[in-house]
């Protein structure tokens, strides 16, 4: 088995090479269409099938495809005005449409023939990326399309692409102080059946059919395909005239399955792993992995990232199991982002769901991220060092007032770079430092597919009253903000958003998924707080230094025992408005005492409340104390 691998990637690399073409496989024109497929040199017969219609059982028209050249490329033109009709190819396997469709019918399992240009909405042409000059100036905030807005009263498009381009979600967002928009999955995924949407169906889209096309379910008509491409690039359009980014979460590392998915219909075995015995390695947890390190796959990757980039002017990408890919081919990525917006950010999970049938030492796991520049990776280092381990949402951590956690999280506080005040020893899931810049770093406390904050807590600490529950989120939240890395929320958790206690919600319904909107009025001082802590970040760049070089110059510890983090940002004459700025975390429910130089001083962040301009001032004498309150964050500058 591993030699007739090797053969295929040998040959594939030889094709590769010799073709220099893209999975460009459906060239419309009002004259002719071209259609290309990528299949063994050795197939028997490769065809496209033209239907009238997505769903007439028989094909108008099917013609034969010809190799092209000496590349495991088949193609051919059909003459004649295409637009509206459907394809499939077929290599021998089954009718599939395409692995790199830009356009489906419901469902996706037939490619469509439209004029894309003819999808752009009004401005399209002048749309923008809204600047970024480090990608630690982001605050990330990630969402389910379904979730954010489906409980939403005043929402239109409950549910859908547009949801986000109306006046409420934009407002929101915008007064959030949010950056950049993290959307889970939007590609078209294949657990929704889109002809009945009528009907209760729920999931976060981590099951890739089609990679290059929108999900219909999210459209307001699936069954045009012109229409999901149109209502994503408004949705797009509409957030970056609010100046704000949109990452795209992508799933590369596995398809929903093996037998029916675009892949193997095309080229049996060449996308995916298999372990020694002949298995499929299954490194997801998903069933199958795919092959980044094979040719193809990895130029498949890069066309579509860029697709993406080009066609619906994304900004960045969050990589699902990102350590199940080779680095060579994340830097691939990275380089071909380059080329045409450095500014795109790239992060993703620095890990797997199980072993890979692929030399370890090649993936792309968060502790080679010095080996993948300008590729960040999630921290689980500083998130259970706060709230608890992944593997058990019964076990507390810090925010419980537990020892052993302060240099985990002094780990996430610099960006997951070297600092010499960090006891790497003691620092939970890593050995030494994997950052090379503290971009490299997501700093979070949770995210989607995991306990909410709220739901952790509760688990966590039984018995946790709610104003506890509050000053707790309030400080993961604080540190999280504070991050020299690049911080990260999920959607609803300015709400105190709760999923019911459920681990794993990806098919739940709406009940456990949905935000509850009415909590912005009932927790409104939690809003305010969350706003007020963005906005002291976004204005101060003491909270975003960009360089490893400039965080061990200017951040520097304060020992304040095992219940309480504490740090000052020092000598910030020409970097920040702020000359030093102290904060404590204090995990304690006893107030702990921090000594300050002489000076005048002003707090912004005390007790539960933030207020950029000062909450309270206090000039000191010569070793002077200030009391931070049990429960709670202080931050105060001079």
């Amino acid at each position: 088995m591993n030699k007739l691998l090797s053969t295929l990637t040998m040959a594939a690399a030889i094709s590769f090479a010799a073709s220099a073409q893209s999975f460009d496989e459906c060239v419309y024109t009002p004259s002719q269409t071209a259609f290309k497929v990528f299949a063994p040199a050795k197939s028997a017969k490769v065809v496209v099938n033209i239907y009238d219609n997505a769903f007439v059982p028989k094909p108008s028209k099917t013609v034969m495809l010809k190799r092209k050249g000496r590349t495991e490329f088949w193609g051919a033109t059909i003459k004649g005005d295409l637009k509206g009709k459907f394809y499939t190819f077929d290599t021998g396997h089954g009718e599939f449409p395409g692995i790199a469709a830009k356009a489906v019918g419901v469902n996706g399992h037939r490619g469509a023939v439209i004029d894309l240009a003819s999808t752009d909405p009004a401005g399209w042409s002048a749309d923008r990326r809204p600047p970024l000059a480090d990608p630690t100036d982001q605050i990330i905030y990630e969402l389910h399309h379904r979730d954010f807005s489906v409980a939403r009263t005043d929402a239109v498009f409950k549910g859908k692409f547009l949801a986000l381009a109306e006046p409420w979600a934009v407002d929101y967002l915008s007064d959030l102080g949010i950056t950049t928009v993290h959307i889970l999955p939007s590609f078209d995924y294949a657990t929704i059946d889109e002809t009945n949407l009528d009907k209760k169906q729920y999931n976060w889209g981590y099951d890739p059919q089609n990679y290059n096309v929108p999900d219909g379910s999210y459209s307001t008509n699936p069954f045009d395909p012109s229409t999901r491409i149109n209502e994503f690039k408004r949705m797009v359009h509409a957030l970056h005239k609010a100046g704000i980014r949109i990452v795209l979460d992508v799933v590369y590392n596995h398809t929903h399955d093996i037998d029916h998915s675009n892949f193997q219909l095309a080229y049996p075995d060449y996308f995916y792993r298999r372990n020694a015995d002949g298995s499929y390695s299954n490194g997801s947890g998903c069933g199958n992995e795919t092959a980044s390190e094979r040719p193809m796959m990895r130029e498949y990757m890069i066309e579509s990232v860029l697709y993406w980039i080009n066609e619906y002017h994304i900004d960045g990408f969050r990589f699902d199991l990102m350590g199940i890919h080779d680095i060579e081919t994340m830097n691939a990525i990275r380089a071909a982002i380059d080329k045409v917006d450095p500014s795109i950010t790239m992060y993703g999970e620095g890990w797997s769901a199980g072993s890979c049938a692929y030399d370890g030492d090649r993936l792309a796991m968060k502790a080679a991220a010095s080996r993948m520049p300008r590729i960040a990776a999630f921290s689980d280092e500083m998130r259970d060092a706060l709230r608890g381990p992944f593997s058990d949402d019964h076990k507390a951590a810090f925010l419980a007032g537990l020892p052993g956690n302060i240099e985990s999280i002094k780990f996430g506080i610099v960006g997951g770079i070297a600092h010499p005040q960090v006891d790497m020893k003691r620092v939970n899931y890593a050995s030494e430092p994997w950052a090379a810049e503290p971009s490299q770093l997501i700093a979070y406390a949770s995210c989607h597919d995991d306990m909410c904050l709220v739901d952790r807590l509760r688990t966590s600490i039984p018995g946790i009253s709610d104003d506890e529950l509050i000053r707790l989120d309030l400080l993961a939240q604080t540190a999280v903000l504070t991050s020299q890395g690049v911080p990260f929320i999920l959607s609803g958790e300015e709400l105190l958003r709760d999923k019911k206690g459920v681990h794993n919600s990806y098919n739940s319904p709406d009940r456990i998924n949905r935000l509850k909107w009415s909590n912005l009025v009932i927790f409104r001082d939690v809003y305010n707080y969350y706003k007020g802590l963005i906005a002291i970040r976004k204005h101060h760049a003491a909270f975003h230094l960009h360089t490893a070089d400039a965080v061990r110059a200017h951040l520097e510890f304060i020992d304040l025992g095992e219940k309480a983090v504490a740090y000052k940002i020092k000598n910030l004459e020409g970097i920040d408005s702020w000359k030093n700025v102290y904060v404590v975390l204090n995990a304690d429910k006893s107030p702990v005492e921090i000594s300050l130089p002489a000076s005048a001083y002003t707090a912004v962040v005390a007790n539960g409340k933030v207020d950029e301009n000062g909450l309270w001032s206090v000039r000191t004498a010569a070793s002077s104390t200030v009391a931070v309150a049990p429960q709670s964050a202080l931050i105060i500058h001079d």
